[in-house]
C-alpha cells in the first residue's frame, strides 16, 4: 500500500494549477472528463510516479462545493492510496470496521488499452473515517495510473520535487483520528504517523481554525538546498524535505 495521489478542491482551477506548475516546475498531464459526473473539473500533475490533483466545481450543489464552503475556501480534499493488490481483502476489513463505501468505479480489462491500465477504486465514506475523503485503488499493471491519463510519463518534471512522500491530516483530536485510520487501513500508528510501503500519513493538531481535514503534504526536494521550504498553495501547506 502506498501514497499515490492527493487532491485539492478549489474555487477556481487555473490559479491553483498555475501556482503549482510555477513554484514546483510541474506540468499538467491530464484533465479527466470523467469527473464531470461529480460536477467538477480537474487537472492532474505528476510528481515522479505520484500525483497532485486539483479539482474545482463547475456547477452548483456539488459535494466538492459544499466541502469548500464548510472549510472556508480552497483546501485539501482527498487522499488516494494504491492498495498494491486486489481490493477484496480491504473490503472485508472495511466491513468489519463499519466503513461504508460512498462510491466505486472500474475500468475493465476490455477498456484497459485506451487508459493504459485496468483500474478499480473505492471511495470511503468520510463520516466513517474522518479527516478526508479516502480512496483505495488497484491497477493492472501496478505501475500504471489511469487517473493521470495514458501518457502521463511524458509530463514528469523533477527539477524541483521528485515525489509525494507524506500527507498531513489535522484534527482537534489527532490521536483519535490516527487510531481510526489505523483501523481502516490495517496499519499501526507510531509517533503520530502511519507508515505505508511508500509514503506516510501524519496526524497533527489543528491550529489554523479550519478544523479537521487534509492540511498539507510533504514533497521530496530534488535540490537539497531547497529542503526545508514551506509555503501554501490552494489552502494546503507544502513542505519540501
Amino acid at each position: 500500500m502506498r501514497l499515490i495521489q492527493v487532491a485539492l478542491v478549489t474555487e477556481k482551477l487555473a490559479p491553483v494549477v498555475d501556482a503549482l506548475c510555477e513554484r514546483l516546475s510541474l506540468e499538467v498531464a491530464f484533465k479527466d472528463p470523467g469527473v464531470a459526473v461529480f460536477g467538477l473539473e480537474n487537472a492532474v500533475l505528476p510528481v515522479g510516479d505520484t500525483f497532485i490533483e486539483v479539482l474545482a466545481p463547475v456547477k452548483e450543489g456539488t459535494t466538492g462545493g459544499r466541502y469548500l464552503a464548510r472549510r472556508g475556501g480552497d483546501t485539501g480534499y482527498m487522499v488516494i492510496l494504491h492498495a498494491g493488490g486486489e481490493l477484496a481483502p480491504h473490503r472485508e476489513r472495511l466491513r468489519r470496521a463499519g466503513v461504508r463505501i460512498a462510491w466505486e468505479g472500474e475500468i475493465g480489462a476490455k477498456a484497459k488499452e485506451g487508459f493504459g491500465a485496468a483500474w478499480q477504486g473505492i471511495h470511503l465514506h468520510p463520516a466513517d473515517t474522518g479527516g478526508a475523503l479516502l480512496s483505495l485503488d488497484h491497477t493492472d499493471p501496478r505501475d500504471a495510473w489511469p487517473a493521470a491519463g495514458p501518457r502521463w510519463r511524458e509530463h514528469v518534471r523533477t527539477d524541483v520535487v521528485r515525489e509525494l512522500v507524506a500527507a498531513e491530516l489535522q484534527s482537534d483530536d489527532p490521536e483519535r483520528l490516527a487510531s481510526r485510520w489505523s483501523e481502516v487501513l490495517g496499519r499501526p500508528v507510531a509517533n503520530g504517523e502511519i507508515a505505508l510501503d511508500r509514503g506516510r500519513l501524519r496526524f497533527v493538531p489543528a491550529r489554523d481554525g479550519r478544523g479537521e481535514g487534509l492540511a498539507g503534504i510533504d514533497l521530496l526536494a530534488a535540490d537539497r538546498k531547497r529542503a526545508g521550504e514551506t509555503f501554501e498553495i490552494g489552502g494546503m501547506r507544502l513542505r519540501l524535505c
